[in-house]
């Protein structure tokens, strides 16, 4: 009796450590094959996580919205209401707390408020892009080639939005995935 209870046991744990991972999968190609695309402009760098590996961190232009509200706290979770401009670009609208109506919006930490300037800041969840490691430290080179030279750039990932969660498909120089960017270079 107690072997088909620890075999029971071991069984449920091992089904567990396969349904849990292949659901966030899911999950996520759910959002990326539902979800709407909004171009978000981005200013990375390249660190490296020796847990995570090579990735390219995301700075996002639109990181911060005027509020009026000073009661913002640290890593508040929030929704940042978007719209995109005529270029296609995301353009953060508004910062609210409770879950909005509207489609349009992606869910953030709240980084600071700055009572001065009445502007809140805030962080996006898919602000890391992993790349093969032989590729992330010259998508770096490349990048920070495109922001200097005379000619207009366009830097900005690719991500899927669905009920608030985002997912970061690609990093784009100038409309070419990154990764094929490097190879071109």
């Amino acid at each position: 009796m107690k072997s088909i209870y620890l075999f029971s046991i071991f069984l449920l744990v091992a089904l567990a450590q396969l349904i849990i991972p292949a659901k966030m999968i899911l999950d996520q190609e759910a959002i990326l094959k539902t979800g709407a695309a909004y171009k978000f402009r981005t200013q990375p760098i390249d660190p490296s996580d020796p847990f995570k590996g090579k990735y390219i961190y995301l700075n996002y232009e639109q990181n911060h919205v005027p509020s009026n509200d000073s009661t913002w706290k640290r890593n508040e979770i929030v929704h940042v209401m978007l719209k995109q401009d005529s270029l296609g670009f995301v353009k953060a609208t508004n910062v609210v707390r409770d879950e909005p109506e509207s489609t349009a919006y992606v869910t953030a930490k709240i980084d600071w408020y700055n009572a001065h300037e009445q502007m809140v800041y805030f962080t996006y969840p898919f602000n890391e892009f992993y790349m093969n490691e032989t590729k992330a430290y010259d998508a770096e080179i490349a990048y920070n080639e495109a922001q200097q030279d005379s000619l207009p750039n366009d830097t900005y990932a690719l991500v899927h939005v669905l009920k608030g969660e985002g997912v970061l498909e690609n990093v784009f120089i100038n409309d070419i995935p990154i990764s094929k960017y490097v190879e071109m270079d």
